[in-house]
């Protein structure tokens, strides 16, 4: 049993491969998806873009509340996702790998005290390793010393 409620999102068709993601979110507006060109508009994301948008910002988040509950300043982070494409026996396209690149931005006397952090967070994150029992996630962080301070 989960201590989390259910998330439901619904998507209707707009037109062509253009579809509306109501989130289930008050207040939040639905996002758009679209398959790019020559298949779609491209007036959207399209679901490899989300589920990287979705795998960066869980292990982002999840990076993020370890560091904070270290107490280490946390003054920025960039997180970059890419995912490769490969084609299954079948010869049908399929994501092959998730390539995430995370640079927390720490007061240059925290890199070090990081390391705690580093070795758990990813299993604290939901979505990368519920994906990881289909899809190899590579991830890499780099922490940034920073002078300064929080923005």
């Amino acid at each position: 049993m989960s201590d989390r409620p259910e998330a439901t999102v619904v998507l209707e068709l707009e037109e062509g491969y253009r579809f509306r993601a109501d989130l289930g979110l008050p207040g939040v507006p639905p996002l758009v998806l679209d398959e790019p060109p020559p298949l779609g508009e491209g007036a959207g994301p399209d679901a490899a873009r989300v589920l990287a948008a979705a795998v960066g910002d869980c292990l982002s988040a999840s990076a993020l509340f370890c560091l904070r509950k270290a107490r280490v300043e946390v003054r920025g982070m960039r997180t970059e996702v890419s995912v490769s494409f490969a084609r299954n026996e079948q010869g049908r396209l399929r994501i092959g790998g998730i390539g995430v690149r995370m640079r927390p931005e720490v007061a240059p006397g925290d890199v070090g005290r990081i390391r705690r952090c580093l070795e758990i967070f990813e299993d604290f994150c939901v979505v990368t390793q519920s994906v990881r029992g289909g899809i190899d996630v590579r991830v890499e962080v780099e922490p940034v010393a920073v002078e300064g301070e929080v923005a």
